[in-house]
């Protein structure tokens, strides 16, 4: 990651086939780099292999928690809190425009109630709370396990639905054709 770049998008941690061969998203199940090419966020499609690249386009790629596993279940509190604590470091430290958070899970690990519990209601999009005073966007995991969520369809109340609703919230982050494959 280099500093200045405007979209830092936030993963979860790395599964065991991306600690393998040392790249992110390398699941072979896993939807992060059809959905970025679809997304039209950057001008060429990428594979795991060329997540080097993203900074080309000012896009940066982190995880939460470092430590790879099979799954989220082996995760505990004290790594979630950790990882919170370098996220934010890594936000003040690379300012972008606009953090994108990879999952659903980690928004309920990063924002509480006013009593102190993971927010219940979460939906993906622009979110009303800030990291270190950057704007939050919301999104549903790509990996495979996400299977339950859909990402072919827009909602049926207007025909633009979310993906028009999200590249209109990132246009100012990338100015380019936006198709956002996230729903």
């Amino acid at each position: 990651m280099k500093p200045g770049v405007r979209l830092l998008l936030v993963g979860i941690n790395p599964g065991l086939r991306s600690a393998a061969v040392g790249h992110h998203f390398a699941g072979h199940s896993n939807r992060f780099w059809k959905l970025l090419a679809e997304s039209k966020l950057v001008p060429v499609p990428l594979s795991y292999r060329e997540d080097h690249r993203l900074p080309e386009f000012g896009i940066g790629l982190t995880n939460i928690i470092g430590k790879p596993s099979r799954g989220i279940d082996s995760l505990t509190t004290a790594e979630y809190r950790t990882g919170r604590k370098r996220l934010l470091a890594k936000v003040k430290r690379f300012k972008p425009r606009m953090v994108a958070l990879l999952g659903i899970t980690i928004y309920r690990v990063l924002f509480h109630d006013e009593a102190g519990r993971p927010l219940r209601r979460i939906r993906p999009g622009l979110s009303t709370q800030t990291l270190g005073g950057v704007p939050i966007f919301v999104l549903p995991n790509p990996s495979g396990r996400n299977a339950h969520a859909s990402y072919a369809k827009a909602p049926s109340k207007s025909p633009t639905g979310i993906r028009t609703r999200a590249c209109d919230r990132l246009q100012w982050v990338h100015t380019s054709r936006c198709r956002w494959g996230w729903a």
